[in-house]
């Protein structure tokens, strides 16, 4: 079995993220086209996307780097697996996080030249206040707990359907419609639309979901405390190494 190198898993993660970026912005500025008086619809609309493209991309790219797509997600696989010789390197982490949010970025853009907007707009949706800050620890929590839950209970190959569900619901029963995602956060920014969320909004959510990711973190140890061999799992099972370099790695197993 061969490891693939850091390069290819970080383009995984641009391209995965740029891609759900795309999906979550480019259906929110469908949702208000084709349905401008009806709020609840474009929200309708705007997760049934958001559900299923989130599915497909983690089935496209999670063979390569486990479909992170979060710089949350990497960091709790790091904090869980770093003492245990599993899951990613602190500098794996880094290059994840800038890969997510470049791919973050770039996602949002694409969604506006496809939609002939311009691409220099930045977002003026307040999204402040507790109550939504709430909501992103509660998203962030639960989207954590389950990831995590899968990887160790050998379930990682439904991971893709039951994070998309659980997205998809979240858009639902969260105030702050679960951006649960810094990258994503910094990403909808650059969209002043439906889906988008300005500047002064985004400390407080970021904020938000790493809490959100610490009470997420100790809930699945609480809960599965030798979660942490399963940190290579994470989010689907995939081919990971510790170098740069294409070498034979053995599977670590729980």
């Amino acid at each position: 079995m061969r490891a693939l190198p850091l390069h290819k898993r970080l383009v995984a993660e641009l391209l995965g993220t740029a891609l759900l970026v795309t999906v979550v912005v480019g259906s929110g500025i469908a949702a208000e086209q084709l349905s401008p008086d009806n709020v609840g619809l474009q929200l309708l609309e705007n997760s049934t996307a958001t559900v299923f493209g989130l599915t497909v991309l983690i089935l496209l790219f999670g063979p390569v780097s486990g479909a992170h797509f979060n710089p949350v997600v990497s960091g709790v696989d790091w904090v869980l697996g770093r003492r245990a010789g599993t899951g990613l390197t602190g500098r794996e982490v880094g290059a994840y996080t800038l890969a997510q949010t470049v791919g973050g970025v770039a996602g949002a853009v694409l969604a506006n030249v496809m939609f002939d907007i311009d691409i220099t707009q930045l977002s003026t949706k307040d999204r402040t206040g507790s109550n939504l800050l709430v909501a992103e620890v509660v998203a962030t929590a639960g989207l954590i707990a389950l990831i995590f839950a899968l990887a160790r209970t050998g379930r990682g190959a439904i991971a893709a359907p039951a994070v998309g569900a659980y997205i998809g619901a979240a858009y639902w029963f969260t105030s702050s419609t679960s951006f649960a995602n810094p990258a994503v956060t910094v990403g909808r920014v650059f969209s002043d639309t439906f889906a988008g969320i300005e500047p002064a909004s985004v400390p407080g959510f970021i904020a938000a979901q790493l809490v959100g990711g610490l009470v997420g973190l100790a809930l699945v140890r609480y809960l599965f405390p030798d979660v942490a061999s399963a940190s290579d799992d994470v989010v689907v099972p995939h081919i990971t190494t510790h170098e740069s370099t294409e070498t034979t790695a053995p599977r670590r197993t729980p």
